[in-house]
């Protein structure tokens, strides 16, 4: 993402609201974890933001995904292979409704750690959400969309990252 002048912003704005894309209210502010903010006409920092950070995010979104009953949650390291970002988190839910829950559940925990996404797409039909948390970007999918678009296999050779461990109900 490159600057824009404010018209293009506006138009940008405009369509992705047609388009089912919702960007984080919180817009502009900083994060106490040192996220990019998300403001028009910051250079994203994916590939050149601390991987730690971006591991970090990754491990409380994949968390998020857990605590709502994802399945197949895999994060992939692409440090240094891709510009858009430093992991790529991919999770599977049961139904379109599981799905959502699921990808509002990873934006509603890391809001909580003041972590807000800059986009999230693909809400409204819940086939496949992308959540854009700039250093990390988050893939929700129904089974036979993430079938289809075999993510997974496209990233076959990088590393993954283990899960964290959710603590057992007493």
């Amino acid at each position: 993402m490159t600057g824009r002048n404010s018209s293009t912003e506006r138009s940008l704005a405009s369509s992705a609201a047609t388009d089912g894309v919702r960007t984080s209210a919180k817009r502009g502010e900083p994060s106490e974890l040192g996220v990019a903010s998300g403001k028009p006409g910051l250079a994203r920092t994916g590939g050149t933001s601390s991987p730690e950070l971006g591991r970090r995010i990754a491990q409380l979104a994949a968390a998020a995904g857990l605590d709502k009953k994802a399945e197949d949650i895999q994060i992939i390291d692409v440090v240094g292979k891709v510009d858009y970002a430093d992991y790529i988190v991919l999770m599977t839910g049961a139904s379109d409704r599981n799905v959502a829950a699921i990808a509002r559940g990873v934006e509603t925990d890391l809001a909580k750690e003041s972590i807000h996404a800059l986009a999230l797409e693909g809400l409204p039909l819940a086939r496949w959400v992308l959540i854009d948390f700039v250093e990390v970007v988050v893939h929700v999918f129904q089974s036979e969309w993430r079938q289809i678009y075999d993510l997974d296999g496209l990233w076959m050779d990088a590393p993954r990252l283990p899960l964290p461990t959710l603590p057992k109900p007493v």
